[in-house]
């Protein structure tokens, strides 16, 4: 793209984010958190070229992001041995499951299916498929008549589940695609484990609503059962998801003392892009290099441990990594492993924990994410190292710096000494650097990677609760006192643990 063009790029880009700052922006559409703050670098030649040349080396594998986990020890190893990962430290205040939910609510919330990576693009005109609202429709789609593949034919009510040998999986056609309501609810086996979990929880509540209520038709069964999930989700994201990854303290003064940036009209709940190119994706520095799927599953009723990603895995019928797309018996969620059950649940043979931790977040990304399959990427086109992918969309959406939108929000800015690693690129990235890269920064340097720093936290915070206060339907716009009717452990709340017993997928009803 010539210099020209981009000069054009540049001055069109600048008279959308004026124009955005006062105009509606749509849930239908992305938009701007902080429409008036700058991008963070100039899109005119060479200088362009040279940003794109400066993310894809140090964001590629071996690169400084890698973790450089000895993946050659194999996926039961990567978790026994500390020595094999020692800049890929654990985050003993959150278990592995944390990860895998952050990305179904991603999914859940966000879709873009046009924008070109590092082809500067106007959020405000780029189609959002999946709604902000947090209402699982990347599980319900568009209900019984606007999706009735995801249906059970014989009770519209219900949502299709099927048998992957010896426990749940989703329905999926002959070639092993899933027939779910998004597809990327099945890039790999915990997440559509997850959708599975979901799937099942709502077919219990069609049997509870139709008990409690025998004449009702289906219409009105299926509502019911739906909003009951809904709310208890969007409990678990306020109430447990939210505290774990910036804090309840942090929580309590958002929802205390209001949104102080994220500001939409009560009918433009859209989703920002600083949010969806940047600050949520600080779940991927989460990601373990392997784990253990289940503890029974494999030959011999041992344990299944696997990789995230494993280009070996490529081909096979039964892949050797994490990857979906695939039915085998092996391939189902040891969940006591991903969330804590107790104490009563401990690794076979042993007294220590079943369930394990996530990675902290901080710069080093698991080496599995720097070679992803291409079916795990909605495009289906490379590159295939994450880190890459996710800063070349700060130039796709023109975001700001981590250190501009810390300015503007008063929060503690990073110098260009706490980016050295940036400094002899020469374009002022180490100053100036990609939002994305800043809040696993910023949280790794405030927060020794147990949560997110102040901007990352404002980020995410604002717009979690946010959307929940504005979108039509969500217990805190609609009922704000609600509070769970679901079996819990504790009496007046509800978690993920909760949610997994209700469907029937936890360790005491799987046996194991």
């Amino acid at each position: 793209m010539g210099a020209s063009v981009l000069t054009s790029t540049e001055a069109i880009a600048g008279m959308l984010r004026e124009e955005a700052a006062v105009a509606a922006t749509s849930p239908q559409f992305f938009g701007r958190m902080f429409p008036s703050v700058a991008p963070f670098t100039s899109f005119q030649e060479p200088n362009l070229q040279r940003c794109i040349d400066a993310i894809r080396d140090i964001g590629e594998f071996t690169h400084f992001m890698d973790a450089k986990d000895i993946i050659e020890a194999g996926p039961v190893r990567l978790i026994t041995d500390a020595s094999l990962n020692t800049v890929n430290q654990n985050n003993p205040n959150h278990t592995a499951g944390t990860t895998f939910f952050g990305q179904f609510l991603d999914h859940d919330m966000t879709f873009d299916r046009q924008s070109r990576l590092a082809v500067p693009t106007a959020p405000e005109s780029s189609p959002n498929t999946r709604t902000p609202a947090l209402d699982l429709d990347s599980v319900y789609g568009t209900g019984p008549n606007g999706s009735p593949e995801l249906y059970n034919p014989s009770d519209r009510a219900k949502l299709r589940i099927e048998s992957g040998g010896r426990f749940e999986d989703v329905p999926r056609q002959s070639n092993g695609t899933a027939i779910i309501a998004d597809p990327r609810n099945d890039e790999n086996v915990v997440i559509s484990g997850l959708q599975c979990a979901f799937i099942l929880a709502h077919n219990r509540l069609v049997d509870q609503v139709r008990a409690g209520n025998p004449g009702a038709d289906a219409t009105t069964v299926f509502n019911q059962a739906r909003q009951i999930l809904t709310w208890h989700y969007q409990w678990i994201i306020i109430n447990e998801f939210l505290p774990q990854i910036i804090g309840q303290d942090r929580v309590n003064n958002i929802l205390s003392q209001g949104r102080r940036f994220y500001r939409p009209a009560a009918n433009e709940y859209f989703i920002p892009v600083e949010f969806q190119g940047a600050a949520y994706r600080f779940g991927h520095s989460m990601v373990r290099p392997s784990y253990r799927v289940n503890l029974a599953g494999d030959v011999n009723n041992t344990a299944f441990f696997a990789l995230i990603f494993d280009p070996r895995g490529e081909g096979q019928a039964d892949p050797m990594d994490m990857r979906g797309g695939r039915r085998a018996p092996r391939r189902f969620i040891g969940w006591q492993t991903f969330f804590d059950f107790g104490p009563q649940f401990t690794d076979p043979g042993a007294t220590t924990p079943a369930v394990k931790p996530n990675k902290r977040i901080d710069t080093k990304i698991s080496s599995a994410l720097f070679r992803l399959p291409l079916a795990a990427i909605a495009s289906g086109d490379p590159p295939i190292a994450l880190p890459v992918r996710n800063m070349l969309r700060h130039i796709t959406w023109s975001i700001p710096s981590g250190q501009a939108l810390a300015a503007a929000v008063g929060a503690p800015v990073l110098g260009a000494s706490n980016f050295p690693e940036w400094r002899h690129y020469n374009i002022g990235l180490d100053s100036s650097t990609p939002l994305w890269y800043y809040v696993l920064k910023e949280a790794e340097l405030l927060e020794q990677g147990l949560r997110l720093g102040p901007l990352g936290s404002l980020i995410v915070g604002e717009v979690f609760i946010g959307l929940l206060q504005l979108a039509p339907g969500s217990y805190l716009r609609d009922n704000p006192g609600f509070r769970p009717t679901l079996p819990a452990r504790t009496a007046g709340t509800f978690k993920m643990i909760d949610l997994l017993t209700f469907a029937r997928v936890d360790p005491t009803s799987r046996g194991q």
